[in-house]
């Protein structure tokens, strides 16, 4: 063909057509290197809020605040368990608050502490970073005036989380948020017969710590309870001087600050267990039953036992 014997002629363009150039930027757009001019103010609109915190996390919060504080295995669970076996089976009525975001749940602790405790089977302990909460109302069977019903909230936490406050350290965001509100707050301090020499520092620290909140929380009450207190060979002690006498021995700090601010303490049995498998052969609700009378005490100021001004009692004796 005639074309394959042409030479290669250069590109070319007509006049009217658009002439391609090299790429280029003006003088305002040429890229310069990174420099600062501090005679240039920086503007920055970037806008930072304020925190609100956490407190408003919790709701529901008209009720009276029960916390336990103990490290793992120290007996804070079965507590809880007997005491609201104890105001269910003795005191009056239990029941979970209609309405709080936890109801379903709060039905099926109470189910399982029921149930568990009648046949003499242990509760299981908390899990870590969290806060098992119970929302609850009392209705005590005593029908004086003075006596009324009250809002009950239990809050539990696992004992791993106590250890997270040794050596300054803080407690987890779930802990916290409870302790930073503005909260009528009691809390019974536990440990075991067994074990307390090894928590009298913990515990020290704990109530040094709760002079952080202090400004933060509504009201506070505080009770020292020593559990397992049958492995002392004295179940039925009633004398305080025994139970003083081991706190100011396994527990010298301790026993100097709840002496210094007045502070209850008290020990705690559920009777007899059988060591192989880890069961309640038979129940004592004695303590149980002490605990919470001094709790229900502590909140309304009458003992649950009270009998009444002389005219509910005449009534009473012409209704029974």
């Amino acid at each position: 063909m005639e074309w394959e014997n042409e030479p290669l002629k250069p590109l070319s363009f007509d006049k009217d057509q658009e002439v391609l150039k090299p790429l280029t930027f003006d003088e305002e757009d040429v890229l310069k290197p990174l420099s600062l001019d501090h005679n240039k103010e920086v503007v920055n609109d970037r806008f930072v809020p304020i925190a609100k915190g956490n407190v408003s996390e919790i709701k529901n919060k008209d009720s009276n605040f029960v916390f336990f504080f103990g490290t793992a295995s120290s007996g804070k669970s079965i507590i809880l368990a007997t005491m609201l076996y104890y105001l269910r089976s003795k005191a009056g009525v239990i029941r979970p608050k209609i309405g709080t975001p936890n109801t379903a749940e709060a039905e099926s602790l109470l189910y399982d502490f029921f149930e568990n405790i009648s046949k003499g089977i242990l509760p299981a302990g908390t899990v870590k970073d969290q806060v098992t909460r119970l929302d609850l109302v009392f209705e005590p069977n005593n029908k004086s005036k003075k006596i009324n019903p009250i809002n009950l909230t239990f809050l539990e936490t696992s004992g791993e989380n106590h250890n997270e406050i040794k050596r300054g350290g803080s407690y987890h965001s779930s802990i916290e948020t409870y302790l930073s509100a503005n909260l009528p707050l009691t809390f019974i301090i536990v440990t075991s017969y067994e074990s307390a020499h090894k928590d009298d520092i913990l515990i020290n620290t704990f109530l040094n710590k709760l002079e952080k909140y202090e400004k933060k929380l509504k009201s506070v009450n505080i009770i020292l309870v020593i559990s397992k207190w049958d492995k002392s060979g004295r179940a039925n002690v009633e004398a305080s001087v025994e139970l003083d006498d081991f706190i100011q021995e396994r527990l010298p700090m301790t026993s100097t600050a709840m002496d210094t601010y007045g502070l209850a303490k008290t020990f705690y049995t559920v009777g007899e267990l059988n060591e192989e498998t880890n069961q309640i052969t038979i129940l004592n609700l004695d303590r149980a039953q002490k605990l919470s009378e001094w709790l229900y005490e502590s909140i309304v100021g009458y003992p649950l036992s009270y009998e009444g001004t002389f005219w509910e009692r005449i009534k009473f004796s012409l209704t029974n």
